[in-house]
């Protein structure tokens, strides 16, 4: 339709109508949070112009070709990747939408030129609702009775909540257990895979193993949260 979604300044001033528009459905269920997602893009589109030039790349650039410096880079300049809660008086980040940029800036420039993150492995997987939904359903994480209770009733947590802080934290110490075993394995067998296996990659995978084992996964439940961090 000509629309320039991908230009900083078009975004930095969309309407809500326009917003809506873009986003519209195919179907008779409208795309959630339609208010929220209009904020994020007016001040994402607005940051990117006054400190970046208008473009994400500027960045890429600035970080130096560290996946720790361009997330601190995000972090700081952009509100809406801030994904933190208090639990047990203990401030806690997952940064899930934060990582997976970076992530996907490193995939999308194949690890090479300003893409060749030397420290991609420091990321941890992207804690959302699918993967903890994989582990439980590949046995890799087990739920407390009470817990898988109020996910089957389709109880709908809040960000932050402990249940939901607890679900998502134990799927990122699950994955790093799981690459940190990879490794091993592979070390006994005189292979140095560090470049090979990290939170990255298995996040990937075990997000295409969920879509493509979708059927078969329908009876373990996820958690449902709505909010603009995943």
């Amino acid at each position: 339709e000509g629309i320039p979604v991908t230009s900083a300044s078009y975004f930095a001033t969309m309407t809500l109508d326009q917003v809506r528009h873009v986003f519209r459905s195919d179907t008779e269920v409208p795309i959630p949070l339609i208010e929220e997602r209009h904020q994020v893009l007016n001040e994402s589109g607005t940051v990117l112009l006054e400190k970046f030039g208008g473009s994400f790349l500027t960045c890429v650039k600035m970080s130096e070709k560290s996946a720790q410096k361009l997330l601190r880079l995000v972090l700081e300049n952009f509100p809406s990747y801030r994904d933190e809660a208090v639990f047990e008086k203990k401030k806690v980040s997952f940064y899930k939408r934060a990582q997976i940029l970076v992530a996907d800036t490193w995939s999308v420039l194949e690890g090479k030129g300003d893409g060749s993150f030397d420290d991609i492995s420091s990321l941890t997987i992207f804690a959302d609702y699918r993967i903890p939904q994989v582990l439980v359903h590949l046995k890799a994480m087990k739920y407390s009775e009470e817990l898988m209770k109020k996910l089957r009733e389709g109880t709908i947590f809040q960000s932050g909540d402990k249940e939901e802080v607890e679900i998502r934290g134990c799927s990122i110490w699950c994955c790093a257990l799981i690459c940190k075993h990879l490794l091993e394995l592979y070390e006994k067998k005189g292979q140095d895979m560090r470049e090979k296996i990290n939170a990255v990659l298995l996040d990937y995978h075990l997000w295409d193993y969920a879509r493509d084992h979708r059927e078969e996964m329908k009876d373990t439940p996820f958690h449902r949260v709505r909010c603009i961090y995943y």
